[in-house]
């Protein structure tokens, strides 16, 4: 089922069929967009090029490089400076929404709940068997 929606670059209206964010003209200008990035890291000696290096060149938009990254269809195996920001910190990352940082530092505060959850959990059967216990004394 189509949806009537706002194309986010020109403007114009197109149908989304959920498989372009864009209409047909913008989508064709950014397919030629990448074919140009695509020949200009093709060559061995532009393998290892920086995202503004690219931009520089080619013209294309940082937004564009990281959505074809995001997208896999630039491949940071083949092409090593390239990624897209974190979501939290804005760190270039090549994987999933976050950085390696901050991934650490999220399964270290999820530890930490964790083991403060536990405690809290030992304390409580602890103070419940004590109060038990002291009430059988007193009967």
């Amino acid at each position: 089922m189509a949806d009537l929606r706002h194309c986010p670059t020109c403007g114009d209206f197109f149908n989304y069929t959920g498989i372009r964010e864009v209409c047909a003209k913008c989508a064709g200008n950014e397919e030629a967009m990448y074919e140009e990035v695509y020949r200009f890291l093709r060559r061995r000696e532009n393998r290892a090029a920086t995202i503004e290096r690219i931009v520089e060149v080619t013209g294309v938009t940082e937004t564009l490089l990281h959505k074809w990254v995001r997208k896999g269809r630039l491949q940071p195996a083949l092409f090593p400076n390239l990624g897209y920001p974190c979501d939290n910190c804005g760190k270039l990352t090549t994987k999933g929404k976050l950085c390696e940082g901050c991934v650490d530092e999220l399964k270290s505060g999820l530890r930490q709940f964790e083991a403060a959850q536990e405690f809290r959990e030992a304390i409580q059967k602890s103070e419940s068997g004590t109060y038990l216990a002291d009430r059988k004394e007193d009967e």
